[in-house]
């Protein structure tokens, strides 16, 4: 008997440092949401507890990624930061792990993830999963992932917006645009031609609502 109790506690504590589950939820500010915005974005934010993000670096680029937007007459309406219960390994963006990650893990989408480090080659800082490229792997899906470290986080983060709620992962090449391949703290503006695109797709894929 005395064995059989070592082996059950064995066991469910097994299973608890496998659980994922959402531990906190908090509402993040968001600005002058719905000032003059003929659209907007509720997000679903994703931070893990005792990952490497703190909740004023997810606040703060929030914050600047939507005074970007508003330009297209999007703004984020809601931003529900959800602190997240995982085993370190997800706290790694890695495509085979995140993909169970979500499939364990029911999020609204749009859904950002504030991870750690990333594992995937090639490495990027930050990377949108839309539609267009979501095929091979379903789970991910209207989903951006965020590494620590990314230069120029809230731009970076409304960059791969951009890409997400347009359903492209066209660059551009033009001064001072937002979508040029790499941030830069003076690369800000969008031209008509990208909102109109981000709005109509973004509408249409069911992710912006219209005001």
């Amino acid at each position: 008997m005395g064995l059989l109790i070592i082996l059950l506690s064995t066991t469910s504590t097994a299973l608890s440092d496998e659980e994922i589950r959402v531990v906190d939820r908090r509402q993040l500010p968001v600005g002058q949401a719905g000032a003059g915005a003929s659209h907007e974005l509720r997000l679903s934010l994703n931070a893990f507890r005792g990952g490497r993000w703190s909740e004023q670096q997810v606040a703060a680029a929030i914050l600047e990624s939507a005074g970007l937007l508003r330009q297209c007459g999007v703004s984020i309406a809601r931003a529900e930061l959800r602190v997240v219960q995982a085993p370190p390994r997800f706290h790694v963006y890695f495509t085979p792990l995140s993909r169970e990650l979500l499939a364990r893990l029911p999020a609204s989408r749009p859904a950002v993830f504030f991870v750690d480090d990333t594992r995937n080659d090639p490495a990027f800082d930050a990377e949108a999963i839309g539609r267009a490229n979501a095929a091979g792997r379903p789970e991910l899906a209207d989903t951006v992932w965020v590494a620590y470290g990314a230069r120029d986080p809230g731009q970076a983060l409304a960059h791969e917006l951009v890409h997400l709620l347009s359903d492209s992962g066209a660059h551009s090449d033009a001064p001072g645009n937002l979508m040029r391949p790499e941030t830069s703290p003076a690369d800000t503006a969008l031209t008509p031609a990208q909102c109109a695109r981000l709005r109509a797709k973004g509408e249409a894929n069911g992710l912006l609502r219209v005001n």
